[in-house]
């Protein structure tokens, strides 16, 4: 699964950093990238969305669910994780991933393994007993990026044709 969604480098990108640059406009600056940050925000809810809807059923004891007896819900941590940057310069861009600085030390590699589907784990902390639990839908990560990609690139190219515009 790749661990982050970028679109940068595009010739359309380098070309308008430049005359940005030469045109001495901070202020334009600032736009294209705040309008660049607005065209990603939607893949970065999609995929927040997307992890805190699937599923991980457990393998036993039906009907004796309940809710979490720990204090940090583990889709709404994971969620909290995706976030979006915005580059400026040499390669330019928006850059939508998963920030696992921002996930407690144990959770670090969870978003992978919930999009390979398999979650294995010790029942309540007991290495001698392991439970496992199937993700579903799979690929929460690859799905979403598939879908949101094509919109997202479809508005920074509207976005670089306004600043274009404004330049010329």
């Amino acid at each position: 699964m790749p661990r982050s969604v970028q679109v940068l480098g595009t010739g359309q990108l380098v070309d308008l950093s430049r005359r940005l640059r030469a045109a001495g406009g901070p202020r334009l600056q600032q736009n294209l990238a705040r309008r660049v940050r607005r065209a990603a925000e939607p893949l970065q809810r999609d995929l927040q969305q997307s992890i805190r809807t699937v599923q991980l059923p457990g393998s036993g004891r039906t009907g004796r669910g309940g809710p979490t007896p720990t204090t940090r819900p583990l889709r709404a941590t994971l969620a909290g994780g995706i976030r979006i940057s915005v580059r400026q310069g040499a390669s330019p861009g928006a850059r939508v991933w998963m920030d696992r600085s921002r996930l407690p030390a144990d959770l670090r590699n969870m978003p992978w393994t919930i999009e390979n589907g398999r979650v294995r784990h010790p029942v309540f902390g007991n290495r001698r007993r392991w439970a496992t639990q199937w993700a579903r839908p799979t690929g929460w990560w690859s799905r979403t990026v598939q879908a949101g990609v094509p919109r997202m690139r479809a508005e920074i190219e509207r976005v670089l044709g306004d600043v274009r515009r404004t330049l010329e």
